[in-house]
């Protein structure tokens, strides 16, 4: 029998885009973004089935996206956009995996994962973020947004980040959820060295990037690659097994041209590779990518549009 092809459940979220050439159509707008637009957002992501939504950053280039004693706030136009979304989410029934980072340099990845005093200002932004926020029922989970590239397995120093990352939110909120969303994912073969990792690892989730989006593999491909993790995740019986799939492709070069939605028939593609072998798939993502025909919180390219239209109409379709 044929597997039904899975729909997406949750997508990335962000304030503001780090890659400043590739998010050129939806960073120039989030700034402006009232209040009331950033709660219509949460509510529209929602009603396209979005049940899970993964926060990038609390902070980028040296200020929060919130009101802080740590750091200054970015000059947004709505003062506290993370307890708005929150909010929102609360109302929704959207649960948010809340992002740890980024308090440094976010190009400076080993850096981020192993400075002390980079290390200090995570803690205490960890503990500031969920004494202000934690309350929140869509305060569902962490993210931990720093990653190295996979070669097989993960990297020593990506292993301490991670199992740091969780001692201290297991400690501040006890119930929460914790996700990981490596790249390199094309480099995954069946390795009992990674088993053994896995069961290192104190991480609840891992969503691998299918990293069709970047041209590091191509839509049909993906699904061997899942097919693997599938196995080992199995074998090592730790970290639940969900997809990242990308829905944008470069308007020209890859990484220094903006970043446009991809065709839905793409993205169909992308969505059958990895159903068999997935508990969920997510995707980077809703923002700039999609786009409800007429809403108040516009923010992306003019074809996410036609990507929203073409997903919900093959959603409304194909319900589960």
């Amino acid at each position: 029998m044929k597997t039904k092809i899975k729909p997406i459940v949750g997508s990335w979220f962000e304030f503001e885009h780090h890659n400043q050439v590739g998010a050129r159509y939806w960073n120039e707008a989030l700034p402006k973004f009232s209040c009331e637009q950033w709660a219509t957002l949460i509510k529209e992501m929602y009603e396209a089935g979005m049940e899970y939504l993964v926060m990038l950053s609390v902070a980028y280039d040296g200020k929060t996206y919130y009101p802080s004693t740590l750091l200054p706030r970015h000059d947004f136009a709505c003062d506290d956009p993370l307890e708005t979304v929150l909010t929102a989410a609360d109302e929704c029934g959207v649960k948010f995996f809340v992002s740890n980072d980024y308090w440094d340099d976010w190009q400076q990845v080993a850096k981020a994962m192993n400075d002390e005093s980079i290390w200090t200002l995570r803690e205490k932004g960890m503990e500031e973020t969920a004494r202000k926020y934690s309350h929140h029922r869509s305060f569902y989970g962490w993210y931990y947004p720093n990653e190295s590239q996979v070669r097989q397995v993960f990297d020593d120093l990506s292993v301490r980040y991670i199992n740091r990352c969780s001692q201290i939110a297991r400690a501040l909120t006890p119930n929460a959820y914790t996700m990981v969303a490596p790249y390199g994912t094309q480099f995954f073969r069946y390795d009992e060295r990674y088993i053994r990792q896995l069961e290192e690892l104190d991480v609840d989730i891992i969503a691998y990037q299918d990293e069709v989006g970047v041209e590091k593999t191509k839509a049909g491909e993906a699904g061997k690659y899942f097919e693997a993790l599938y196995r080992m995740h199995v074998k090592a019986g730790k970290a639940r097994l969900w997809a990242d799939i990308e829905l944008f492709q470069f308007e020209k070069e890859i990484y220094r041209s903006p970043a446009i939605a991809a065709p839905f028939e793409r993205v169909l593609r992308q969505m059958a590779d990895v159903t068999p072998y997935v508990e969920n798939i997510l995707a980077y993502q809703y923002q700039g990518m999609m786009n409800k025909p007429g809403t108040t919180a516009f923010a992306g390219h003019s074809s996410s549009v036609k990507l929203y239209n073409d997903y919900i109409n093959w959603l409304n379709n194909n319900k589960i």
